[in-house]
């Protein structure tokens, strides 16, 4: 992944304000071209800087009011086979690799805590987990965000090139 210039930035940073926004609403309002627009968003994408263009569902609405973190330490010899396997669990709505302690932190969504019981006990079935530790996020109170980092990196940008 490239570098980001301060057009870049400005750009994501209108697409962060809306991200509705047509390619023509996006020339308009940075003063660009739609050929310029168009040019760096395929680059942008070509790149990594978008990670999905999926919209973020809520689990609640549908019908898995119900989230848990689920701490997992596996045999790390094991790892590439538990990750398909623990992606075969349609409750798992995402999964991280940690270093330390905890090798994986996946965060669950379920209809009850019997279905959360029911999930934890599919998950530590799978061959090569060892244990699992379960907490029940209460609620989000940040959530995933990138604003700040744009904006930090933007005038980052206009100070090192003013």
């Amino acid at each position: 992944m490239g570098t980001l210039d301060h057009v870049d930035l400005e750009l994501l940073s209108a697409l962060s304000d809306d991200p509705r926004a047509t390619v023509v609403a996006l020339a308009d309002r940075l003063g660009l071209s739609r050929n310029t627009v168009q040019a760096r968003m395929a680059r942008l994408e070509r790149t990594g800087v978008f990670l999905s263009f999926e919209r973020s569902l809520s689990a609640s609405a549908l019908g898995f009011p119900i989230e848990a973190f689920v701490q997992v330490m596996v045999r790390q010899a094991d790892l590439p086979p538990i990750i398909a396997e623990l992606a075969l669990i349609p409750e798992i709505v995402q999964v991280h690799g940690l270093s330390g302690p905890v090798d994986l932190l996946v965060r669950v969504a379920c209809r009850d805590t019997q279905h959360l019981f029911e999930t934890d006990a599919r998950i530590l079935a799978v061959d090569g987990v060892e244990r699992t530790e379960t907490s029940l996020a209460m609620g989000e109170v940040i959530g995933y965000r990138v604003k700040p980092l744009m904006e930090l990196a933007r005038r980052e940008s206009k100070q090192s090139h003013p």
